[in-house]
C-alpha cells in the first residue's frame, strides 16, 4: 500500500489573520506575515487503504470520530476529488502526531493541516508544487498556508472581487530575508489545554459584529507591507514594533464584537508587562498573541536565552514555563517501503 509522511511545523503570524472573506474556500480578508519556527511540528502519514474502506484517522494514538474525523475526511476528500476514479475510490489511514498543544492558540491547525495537505497529495499521487500546496493546504485551515514553507512567509489575500480567481491567487510564499536577520522566538505557555472558543466561530463573530473590523482589515493590509519591507531590511525593530501592534488591534477588534471574544488573562496581561519592562531596560523584545491566553515574544537570537529567563519569572514568585523557538523549516514529505 501506498503510504507518505510529511512533517510542518507551526508558524506564528506577526501581522495577523484574522477574518475571512470566503469560508468555503478559507479566502482571507488582508494578508499575513508569519516566522515558522522549528519548536513545534506535526507529523502525518496516510496511507491508501483498499478502494471501498473507510478512512480511519488517529491523532496522537486516539482515533477520532465525530466532528475532528469529519474535518479531516472532508479535505480527504478535496483530494480525492483532483485524481482519477481508481484512487479517488480509496479511503485512507491517517495517522498523526502533534508536538503542538491542539486547540491553545500555538498554531497546531497550521502545522497538522500543513503536513496532511503533504501527506495526502503524495499518498493519492497529486502533483502539486510548493504554491499548490500551499493553496490546498489553506482549505484545511487558512494559516497553514504559511507551515508550507519555512522561516519569513507571507500568504497573499489574492483576488479580493473574483472568488474563483481568489482561490487561485490567494496562497503563500518565502519572504526575502536579510542576512543578518537573525530572530528567535520565546513562546510563554500559559495555558495548553483548549481554547473554550474555537477561531473559527471567533473569526466568524468578529467579521459580523465588530464595529472595528473594517478599520482591522486596512491597517492589516499596510502592516503586511511594512512587515515585508523590514524583513528584506533586516530591521528587527521595526518588524517588533509591527507585530506587537498587530496582535494588540486583532485582540482588540475581538474584543468589540458582540458578545465580546476574550482570550486575554490576567496572566498575559502580566507577560505583557514583563515584555515592555525589557525594553525599557535596552532589551529589544516585542510581543504578539494569537487565539488564546499564550504570548509569544520576538527578539534577536542572541537574547532569546536572557529574553526566556526574565518571563518565566512570575510577580509571585512562581515560574512560567517558557519555550525557546528559531526559525523552522518548511514542509518535508518521504514516501515510505
Amino acid at each position: 500500500m501506498t503510504a507518505v509522511s510529511a512533517v510542518a511545523h507551526a508558524n506564528i503570524a506577526l501581522v495577523k489573520y484574522w477574518g475571512k472573506r470566503d469560508g468555503a474556500l478559507m479566502l482571507p480578508a488582508t494578508s499575513s506575515v508569519s516566522l515558522t519556527l522549528d519548536a513545534f511540528r506535526t507529523t502525518t502519514t496516510v496511507t491508501l487503504l483498499p478502494e471501498g474502506a473507510p478512512d480511519e484517522v488517529e491523532l496522537d494514538g486516539v482515533r477520532l470520530e465525530g466532528a475532528p474525523r469529519t474535518k479531516v475526511v472532508r479535505f480527504l476528500d478535496l483530494v480525492r476529488s483532483q485524481v482519477p476514479p481508481e484512487l479517488a475510490g480509496r479511503g485512507a489511514g491517517v495517522v498523526s502526531r502533534n508536538d503542538v498543544p491542539t486547540g491553545a492558540g500555538l498554531a497546531s491547525s497550521a502545522s497538522a493541516f500543513a503536513a496532511l495537505a503533504g501527506a495526502a497529495a503524495g499518498a493519492y499521487g497529486l502533483d502539486l508544487d510548493r504554491r499548490g500546496l500551499s493553496r490546498l493546504a489553506r482549505r484545511g485551515s487558512g494559516s497553514a498556508s504559511r507551515s508550507v514553507f519555512g522561516g519569513f512567509v507571507r500568504w497573499n489575500a489574492g483576488d479580493l472581487d473574483d472568488p474563483v480567481r481568489g482561490d487561485e491567487t490567494s496562497y503563500a510564499e518565502p519572504l526575502p530575508t536579510a542576512p543578518d536577520l537573525d530572530v528567535a522566538m520565546a513562546v510563554v505557555v500559559l495555558d495548553a489545554g483548549p481554547k473554550a472558543i474555537g477561531s473559527r466561530e471567533a473569526m466568524a463573530s468578529t467579521v459580523a459584529t465588530s464595529p472595528y473590523f473594517p478599520a482591522w482589515v486596512e491597517h492589516t493590509e499596510l502592516d503586511a507591507a511594512a512587515a515585508t519591507a523590514a524583513i528584506a531590511a533586516g530591521d528587527l525593530t521595526v518588524l517588533g514594533e509591527i507585530a506587537e501592534a498587530s496582535a494588540m488591534r486583532m485582540h482588540a477588534t475581538m474584543l468589540a464584537a458582540y458578545p465580546a471574544v476574550r482570550y486575554l488573562a490576567p496572566a498575559s496581561l502580566e507577560v505583557l508587562d514583563a515584555v515592555a519592562a525589557l525594553r525599557a531596560d535596552g532589551v529589544g523584545a516585542w510581543a504578539t498573541m494569537d487565539a488564546g491566553p499564550n504570548v509569544k515574544v520576538l527578539c534577536a537570537a542572541r537574547d532569546l536565552e536572557l529574553v526566556g529567563e526574565a518571563l518565566a519569572l512570575a510577580p509571585d514568585g512562581a515560574r512560567r514555563r517558557v519555550l525557546l523557538a528559531r526559525p523552522g523549516p518548511g514542509l518535508r514529505t518521504e514516501t515510505l517501503p
